[in-house]
């Protein structure tokens, strides 16, 4: 009788996390359909951007407007000295291989730079990979817990504008954003983007479909400075909106396998449970008959 009070236990322990896992799942589901919705408007806004400064990087490599073309935000350089990674993960677990998947994504990009002998300099975003790098004795420069999980522009340029203003002053030859962007409702994929400098390659210049911009002499510095500003805080921005949009994706997969698996654990239970429970009836017979038996 112990063994079907112990199997009743974990009955009702399995049933209660299936219902918490049900409840985080639909949790998750409500907030991805949000953060999705904003991922999309976002991800155009910064399509935008990106072909806008392309286009502008273009025009002045083009017409050698007033000597920019060697400008530091766009001379590409392969052999950086000091690197800036800025990677972001959740402020919350409980998202299968979410975060681990983009721990592993900065370790291997540490290897790489460390074996061409280049100085990584870490910044984190996000609780959990702050506490990894911490435990294993990795220096992070900078750092930020709560900015993942409620992605805020003005804190996501704030956060940034210290690895432009390094970059522009000589300090550092490049900018690196790595965090774990939201494909689809079942799907994440890695994405590691370097910011700066920008890689205007990538974006062909054709006159006859080129657009209608003009630039002022007076104005080129200044519009290009501010410009290249915008452009880098916003991909910080949508990096943190694209990740958390993966975030909830990935939460909701795992707690619908963890539902799943609770499922079948109290189906395997009950069956063990019917078992034990069917083997001590017939005990109890064979007492009884046995007793019988032996008083004729």
């Amino acid at each position: 009788m112990a063994n079907l009070k112990e199997i009743q236990r974990k009955i009702k322990s399995v049933s209660g996390t299936q219902k918490t896992t049900r409840a985080m799942k639909l949790v998750s589901t409500a907030k991805l359909r949000r953060t999705e919705e904003l991922a999309k408007r976002s991800k155009v806004y910064a399509n935008k951007l990106n072909m806008l400064l392309s286009d502008i990087a273009n025009k002045i490599q083009h017409y050698k407007i007033g000597g920019l073309g060697e400008h530091k935000t766009f001379s590409l350089n392969d052999t950086p000295e000091v690197v800036d990674v800025i990677f972001v993960t959740a402020d919350k677990g409980l998202c299968g291989g979410f975060n681990v998947q983009t721990i592993k994504a900065v370790k291997r990009l540490l290897a790489t730079y460390k074996n061409d002998k280049v100085k990584v300099r870490l910044k984190a975003i996000g609780k959990k990979g702050i506490e990894y790098f911490r435990y294993n004795g990795l220096e992070l420069i900078d750092e930020s817990v709560g900015l993942s999980s409620a992605p805020d522009y003005k804190k996501a340029a704030d956060f940034i504008r210290s690895s432009v203003e390094d970059f522009m002053k000589g300090k550092t030859d490049r900018v690196v954003i790595v965090h774990n962007g939201y494909v689809n409702m079942i799907s994440q994929e890695m994405r590691i983007d370097q910011v700066l400098p920008v890689d205007v390659t990538m974006v062909p210049f054709d006159t006859a479909k080129a657009t209608l911009l003009e630039i002022e002499a007076q104005d080129e510095e200044k519009m290009l400075e501010e410009l290249v500003a915008k452009y880098v805080e916003y991909n910080m921005y949508y990096a943190l909106i694209d990740s958390l949009a993966a975030e909830h994706s990935a939460r909701m997969q795992a707690m619908d396998a963890a539902t799943n698996n609770a499922k079948e654990m109290v189906k395997s239970l009950k069956v063990k449970f019917n078992k034990a429970r069917q083997e001590s009836i017939t005990t109890e017979l064979i007492e009884i008959i046995s007793g019988v038996e032996s008083m004729k």
